[in-house]
């Protein structure tokens, strides 16, 4: 304001004070760490510099699965017209060898009294490179109007007609291959596969856990379902080594035991934080954007109606991590059957969780001691008086 009623030159308005400024406008923010895994599975890789690109066509048919669709749908079509054309050229050369255009020809502009009837052409009623075409695309997808056939005339066109049958079977098997393999690709059952969308750490049975849940919103189950999970983080060796994607694989707990799980309705899956743990060191101080730290969880199991194998994926950077929540039941009894609300699947609450380490509660036991607990048990008993049914009287003396 005062640069525009003359008091003060522009060029000393530009440099304003330092307490002027937010602090959130002085210091450029730092990026989010970029991530190894999306929240939908897709790993955040980039390959360059690929010199050997002819490995890639040593796998035709992984290649073409591969493919994105209208690239497919592109060579689905290409590899039909280009094998009918191709084939409707070799058709019009032999007819144009064996003379059947010229007579073809002549049969057009002569009445059909006055042409001798001993010329038989190899392919009847093909005139020009139209009615070639035509013939081609009619041997190969074999629909045979009746129109135009094959002579005994010339061997070579019986040749082409037996090659042109048998190239026809090998692009329909592959093509028709491709497009299967597209639509029942395993990622697709993938998409039933929920994660929560944050993770927790909290205490269970007094000890630390990251914990996250899971489920399957199809009937059809997954069966041998197993998960694990990896963290990565930046870690350099004693050397001096550093490792930019260092993937370190961590012990997962689940009801069932083991790595296997029984993925009928949403289970919570937990990893105990201890000595052993790559999150030994982590305190709510750590769970920011900043931190270099990313769990990635990995669920593999095979489709019950396909026999697909299938696999989920999910990452959680350290933002997504909270510190003492536990997620909120979701399963409930009703009707003689059990009900999941969906609509719960990822809300948490707060529960009396120590803000320090796992190495530090390990050490120091006491700080179990100040958390206020509830109890373990918080249903209401129900006193009931039971009334009796029939009363003792005195009788008068």
């Amino acid at each position: 304001m005062l640069s525009r009623k003359g008091i003060i030159p522009e060029e000393y308005v530009l440099t304003r004070l330092a307490e002027d400024v937010p602090d959130h406008a002085r210091y450029r923010a730092r990026e989010r760490r970029a991530r190894f895994v999306g929240k939908n599975g897709a790993c955040n890789v980039a390959h360059k510099n690929i010199r050997e690109q002819g490995r890639f066509l040593q796998d035709v048919f992984t290649t073409l699965v591969d493919l994105k669709w209208p690239h497919t749908l592109l060579i689905f079509t290409m590899s039909f017209l280009c094998s009918w054309l191709l084939f409707g050229m070799v058709w019009w050369l032999i007819a144009f060898a064996h003379g059947d255009l010229d007579h073809g020809t002549r049969l057009q502009r002569t009445p059909a009294t006055e042409v001798p009837d001993s010329f038989v052409p190899c392919v009847t009623s093909i005139h020009s490179f139209t009615s070639a075409f035509l013939f081609s695309i009619e041997v190969q997808v074999t629909i045979g109007f009746g129109g135009r056939m094959v002579t005994e005339e010339c061997p070579a066109a019986i040749l082409v007609l037996i090659v042109q049958n048998i190239m026809g079977l090998v692009i329909n098997a592959i093509m028709l291959g491709c497009i299967f393999m597209k639509t029942s690709q395993a990622h697709r059952r993938a998409e039933t596969l929920i994660f929560s969308k944050h993770a927790v750490i909290a205490l269970r049975d007094g000890k630390l856990c990251f914990m996250l849940r899971v489920g399957d919103l199809r009937k059809s189950m997954i069966i041998s379902a197993t998960i694990r999970m990896q963290v990565v983080k930046k870690t350099s060796s004693l050397e001096g080594e550093v490792v930019p994607l260092n993937q370190i694989d961590i012990q997962m707990e689940n009801p069932v035991g083991g790595n296997s799980i029984f993925l009928v309705s949403p289970l919570i899956i937990y990893h105990v934080i201890d000595k052993n743990s790559p999150l030994y060191d982590i305190s709510p101080t750590n769970l920011h954007h900043h931190e270099d730290l990313e769990i990635i969880v990995i669920l593999e199991g095979v489709v019950e109606t396909t026999g697909i194998t299938t696999q989920a994926r999910t990452s959680y950077l350290a933002d997504e991590i909270l510190w003492g929540q536990r997620f909120v039941p979701i399963v409930a009894e009703e009707d003689g059957q059990y009900s999941v609300d969906y609509s719960k699947f990822g809300n948490t609450v707060k529960v009396p969780t120590p803000s320090c380490t796992a190495r530090q509660l390990e050490e120091d036991k006491s700080i179990m001691d100040t958390m206020p607990f509830s109890p373990r048990s918080t249903i209401r008993k129900r006193s009931v008086k039971l009334k009796p049914k029939f009363t003792i009287s005195d009788e008068p003396s």
